[in-house]
């Protein structure tokens, strides 16, 4: 599931489970169904305002690599004393979101590596694709919290797919009435589209477009 294999199942509102993809119109959070909106960023129009500016500055003292995923036993250390500080659902390892036991990677994964000094404060996993490249998982080390460094993954995931002269960054799905995942919103709102499943056709995204689609 590499090239334009990828981007062509990302286009269609599919997206990655461990060494499958699946897609789904809704989601049960706390016995409630909601639906779900898969959303995707054009890159040639995303435009950094204020706050994702000064995100980018605050951080400027750490260190940032991007390179083939290999599974380390730091990665699932960091990935653990995240979950540990977390109060909702997740996978309970990096192996276990991405390979579930598999020795072999369908999929063509990279890391971003988000160091103080020599210590592994965050990591920003995702796939590449031709044209596009997906965000499967952003985790840190707790004690960085107020560094925003899930949305810097998110913006470090942005630079480095237009160094690559990508056209699209697939960020996942947002929840209606389910504010936990609008920060996915964060990098660049007006460079956002979501997926309309009835036409199989990606809109501009706004708040008036979730609504329609939920007419």
């Amino acid at each position: 599931m590499k090239g334009t294999k990828l981007d062509l199942c990302l286009s269609m509102g599919y997206f990655r489970m461990q060494q499958d993809i699946f897609t789904c119109h809704s989601v049960l959070f706390d016995n409630a169904l909601y639906s779900v909106h898969w959303l995707r960023i054009t890159l040639a129009n995303v435009d950094y305002g204020t706050k994702q500016l000064r995100l980018l500055r605050s951080n400027e003292k750490f260190s940032v690599e991007v390179k083939p995923f290999v599974l380390t036993e730091e990665l699932e250390s960091l990935y653990s004393l995240y979950k540990s500080a977390i109060n909702f659902d997740a996978p309970n390892s990096v192996e276990s979101c991405l390979l579930d036991g598999d020795t072999y990677n369908a999929f063509d994964t990279y890391v971003i590596e988000v160091r103080d000094r020599n210590q592994l404060i965050a990591a920003g996993i995702f796939d590449n694709g031709s044209q596009s490249i997906a965000g499967i998982m952003n985790f840190y080390h707790p004690a960085y919290r107020k560094h925003s460094l899930g949305k810097y993954l998110m913006l470090q995931k942005i630079n480095y797919a237009r160094l690559q002269h990508k056209a699209y960054y697939y960020p996942g799905y947002l929840v209606s009435n389910y504010p936990k995942f609008d920060y996915k919103l964060f990098p660049c709102e007006a460079a956002t589209e979501v997926f309309d499943s009835n036409r199989r056709s990606w809109l501009p995204f706004s708040w008036e477009t979730i609504t329609a689609l939920l007419a």
